[in-house]
């Protein structure tokens, strides 16, 4: 079989490399921004990388507090004038290992999960968090269990 080259991968000196990089898409990178910075940290955290950065939203934010005040990462710091980036900085046991053990997305753009006060799930029989987007803002699933309040169940983190 013949492989016909478009004209836009044909250069001047003949065929080149095709790169399936330049057709990337801006709409991907934005269709779930949550979901990409909790990809960014379980990356890092499985390389050993001291820092990641992320672009910022006051979710993403939020998120990021739950996770400083669980005492799954060391810090976080909001750079930036017009575009903002999070800077979160990784929580490593004796430089070895991750203290996130396992980072999922729940509440995804094509499947929303929304949970009660009482039916709030348990992570790994209570030894992880859920981090959930209630009314009164980001908080656990301990805490909006507390506060008798519910909503949409970003992720679970062990």
């Amino acid at each position: 079989q013949k492989i016909r080259l478009l004209s836009s991968d044909v250069s001047k000196n003949g065929a080149s490399r095709i790169d399936s990089r330049r057709n990337k898409s801006k709409l991907v990178d934005s269709m779930d921004p949550i979901a990409n910075m909790l990809t960014s940290i379980r990356n890092a955290n499985s390389v050993l990388l001291p820092k990641v950065e992320v672009p910022h939203s006051k979710l993403k934010e939020g998120i990021a507090a739950m996770l400083v005040r669980e005492g799954y990462i060391q810090q976080y710091h909001v750079s930036g004038e017009k575009k903002k980036q999070i800077s979160i900085t990784l929580k490593y046991n004796k430089g070895r290992r991750g203290v996130i053990a396992g980072i999922k997305r729940i509440s995804r753009p094509g499947l929303r999960c929304y949970a009660r006060s009482r039916e709030i799930p348990l992570v790994l029989g209570g030894m992880g968090i859920s981090i959930l987007s209630t009314s009164r803002g980001v908080m656990t699933g301990s805490d909006a269990k507390k506060h008798n309040i519910g909503g949409e169940v970003l992720c679970h983190v062990w």
